[in-house]
């Protein structure tokens, strides 16, 4: 018999934590191996714990669920992290995926979905209920995924010939964050080279007004 799930659940509202951990504990192969109220405990504890998914909430105090899983990513690249969430529009989701959680599921989904959801994380494939599926980002005029605010600011600064260390230092970012973002932007611009990138930016005026010559 394989070991169970290790699912760690940070969420500052007690209610919902415990609520979703009863649920969870119910599963013969689901360990929920602590909850937790804010983003910066799950930083601290979460290499002593060990989780093999993290349930997020969004809005907490002292660190919010989106820097903490850029935080947890940055120290265990392989952790599996759902963000649970009320909110359901698109920039939300976006920006969450674009972060590096593998899902977004909202907090009144039925709860064998919370259990789908991890299961689906587990095996590596990206989770999106149905309710976020469906707000997921507006596609562009041309069909594709149209790219976040921050997409379109390192597509600019990679256009521009720098290298992800260079445009990690110029944003203030981690290499890794900008790595995640490159990995998007290819996928949803269906373009797999840097000097596509850079075409493309010089096709659809990203690059005008910056003075750069290509």
């Amino acid at each position: 018999m394989s070991d169970p799930i290790r699912v760690l659940i940070v969420d500052d509202h007690p209610m919902v934590a415990e609520g979703i951990q009863s649920i969870l504990e119910s599963y013969d192969d689901i360990d929920v191996v602590a909850t937790l109220g804010n983003g910066q405990d799950a930083v601290d504890l979460a290499p002593g714990l060990a989780p093999d998914v993290i349930l997020m909430d969004l809005n907490m105090p002292k660190l919010g669920g989106l820097s903490a899983t850029e935080m947890l990513l940055e120290r265990a690249p392989d952790t599996r992290i759902l963000i649970l969430s009320m909110h359901d529009s698109p920039e939300y989701i976006a920006s969450a995926l674009s972060h590096g959680a593998m899902g977004y599921i909202l907090k009144d989904v039925p709860t064998d979905e919370i259990k789908q959801a991890i299961d689906t994380v587990m095996l590596g494939q990206r989770y999106l209920c149905t309710g976020a599926r469906g707000s997921l980002e507006p596609k562009g005029d041309d069909g594709r995924e149209a790219l976040t605010t921050r997409e379109q600011t390192i597509l600019l600064q990679l256009a521009q010939g720098r290298s992800n260390r260079e445009v990690a230092e110029v944003l203030e970012i981690s290499v890794r964050t900008v790595e995640t973002h490159r990995k998007n932007i290819k996928r949803k611009l269906g373009i797999s080279s840097t000097a596509g990138l850079t075409r493309y930016a010089l096709e659809h005026g990203v690059l005008q007004g910056t003075g750069v010559g290509l």
